[in-house]
C-alpha cells in the first residue's frame, strides 16, 4: 500500500504546477511560492534555533490555531512559529499572525525529496498537527529523525474513519507512529483510536475560545450603516448547489418586509460564479465588494468580501451556517454563536457533529431539513424577537461552558515544548 501511494505521488507531481496555475487564477495566492511545494525555501526564510511548527492546513484550522499560536508565544518567548498551510485562504489568514517569531511556509507535497528538505530546512523542534492533517510520508520522515508529531484539535467523522480503515495498512502505521494526539470530543477520540492511534485525550475545541478579530466591531458597524435599520439573515459559508438551493426557496418565502437576505460564499473563486447565478435569475443584488451603501429596494447582498464573516454574523437577526444542505459535512459554527446570531444549521454535519448536536441541545442552534424549511425557520426567528433573544442567551451559556480547551490542550503540551 505505501509503495502505491508512492507511485500515485510520482504520477501526479508533474500536473501539480500546472494545478496550481489554474487555481491560481481566481486565487493568486496558489501562485506564491510555488516552489516552497516541492522543498525549495528561499535562503530568507531565518534559521532559527527554537522551532515550533504548527501545521493548518485552510482557513478553519488555521482560525482554530490561532489562540494556540498565542498561547506559545506568550509562554516560549524564544520560540519561533513555523505556520505552515496547504490552501491559499489559510495563508491569507495565517498572514494575520505572521511577524518576527511567526514565520509562513507552504507545506510541501507528501513525497520524500521535498519532506526531508522541509523538515532539513526548517528543523522543527515539535510539529502540531491541527484536526485532521496525517500524511504518511511527513509522518514517517518525522519518526525517523525523531521529532515529535502531536495531532492537536483532533476531529475525525465516522465517513473518514471508514475512508481510512480501506487503507488500514497505510494510514493505521501512520496515525501509530504520532506521539500523542489531543481530540475535541470522546466521540472523536474513539474513533481515533479506532483509526490506530495510542495516545489519545480529550482537550476540547479550539474554536470556542476563538476571540473575534479585532476589527470586527468596526466592521459591522460600517456594514451596518450601509445596510440601514432593515432585519437581515445571513447565509455564510455557503457551498456549490447550495446558492440555487436558498434562492429557490427564497423565491416562496414570506420574510418580513424590506428583510436582507447576505450570501457569504465559503470560497472566494466562487463569488463571481454566485453573481452570475443572481444575474441569470434576473435578481437584484448588491456586492459587498463595492463598498456602497445597500439600497432599500433591494433584497440581496452578495458577501464577496474576505475576513469578514465575523462582521456578517454580527448584523444577522439570524443566521444559517451552510455546507449541510448537501452532504458536505458543514462549517463551523461556533463563530455564528459567538457573534450573537441566533444560529440555523443544515442537516448534514457530520464533519462538526458533536459541536452541532450540541448546541441544538442547549438552545443555541436549531437544525433545519432543507431550504424551504430553512426560510420558514427565518420568518419565524425573524417576527419573533423573544425567541431570538432566548437563542441568544442559550448560546452565551453553551460557549461558556465548552471554553478552556487552550489551557487544557497547553497543560499536555507544555512538556513537549519547554526545554
Amino acid at each position: 500500500m505505501r509503495l502505491a501511494y508512492r507511485l500515485l505521488w510520482w504520477i501526479v507531481l508533474p500536473l501539480l504546477p500546472l494545478r496550481l496555475w489554474w487555481r491560481g487564477r481566481r486565487e493568486p495566492g496558489y501562485r506564491r511560492l510555488i516552489g516552497e511545494r516541492f522543498g525549495f525555501y528561499g535562503a530568507a526564510s531565518p534559521q532559527a534555533r527554537d522551532v515550533v511548527w504548527v501545521h493548518a492546513v485552510s482557513l478553519g484550522e488555521t482560525r482554530a490555531a490561532t489562540p494556540l499560536v498565542r498561547r506559545i508565544l506568550d509562554e516560549r518567548p524564544q520560540a519561533t512559529i513555523l505556520l505552515t498551510h496547504m490552501t491559499a485562504t489559510g495563508r491569507a489568514a495565517g498572514a494575520e499572525l505572521a511577524g518576527p517569531r511567526v514565520v509562513q511556509a507552504w507545506l510541501p507535497y507528501d513525497v520524500p525529496f521535498a519532506v526531508d528538505a522541509f523538515l532539513t530546512r526548517f528543523a522543527p523542534k515539535v510539529g502540531l498537527l491541527m484536526e485532521t492533517e496525517v500524511w504518511p510520508t511527513l509522518v514517517a520522515a518525522c519518526a525517523r529523525r525523531r521529532l515529535p508529531l502531536v495531532l492537536v484539535n483532533a476531529r475525525l467523522s465516522a465517513r473518514s474513519l471508514a475512508g481510512y480503515q480501506r487503507a488500514h495498512s497505510l494510514f493505521e502505521p501512520t496515525f501509530a507512529a504520532l506521539r500523542a494526539v489531543y481530540a475535541q470530543s470522546e466521540a472523536d477520540a474513539a474513533r481515533l483510536h479506532e483509526a490506530g492511534a495510542h495516545e489519545v485525550k480529550v482537550t476540547g475545541n479550539l474554536k470556542f475560545d476563538l476571540a473575534p478579530p479585532p476589527d470586527a466591531a468596526t466592521r459591522a458597524d460600517e456594514l451596518r450603516r450601509r445596510i440601514g435599520t432593515r432585519p437581515v439573515w445571513v447565509a455564510g459559508c455557503t457551498r456549490e448547489g447550495e446558492e440555487a438551493l436558498i434562492l429557490d426557496a427564497l423565491a416562496t418565502a414570506t420574510l418580513p418586509p424590506c428583510t436582507l437576505t447576505i450570501i457569504v460564499p465559503r470560497h472566494p473563486q466562487r463569488f463571481a460564479d454566485v453573481a452570475r447565478l443572481l444575474e441569470a435569475r434576473g435578481i437584484a443584488y448588491a456586492r459587498r465588494s463595492e463598498a456602497h451603501d445597500v439600497p432599500p429596494t433591494t433584497n440581496l447582498l452578495l458577501g464577496d468580501s474576505l475576513g469578514e464573516l465575523a462582521a456578517y454574523y454580527s448584523v444577522a437577526d439570524v443566521a444559517f451556517v451552510a455546507g449541510n444542505l448537501a452532504p458536505l459535512g458543514g462549517h463551523n459554527l461556533i463563530e455564528a454563536i459567538a457573534a450573537g446570531a441566533p444560529t440555523l444549521v443544515g442537516p448534514h454535519t457530520f464533519n462538526f457533529a458533536d459541536a452541532a448536536r450540541d448546541a441544538v441541545a442547549a438552545g443555541a442552534a436549531r437544525r433545519v431539513g432543507d431550504a424551504e424549511e430553512l426560510l420558514r425557520e427565518v420568518a419565524l426567528l425573524l417576527a419573533d424577537p423573544a425567541r431570538r433573544e432566548r437563542m441568544r442567551a442559550a448560546g452565551t451559556a453553551f460557549l461558556a461552558a465548552h471554553r478552556g480547551a487552550t489551557e487544557r490542550l497547553w497543560n499536555e503540551l507544555s512538556r513537549s515544548i519547554a526545554g
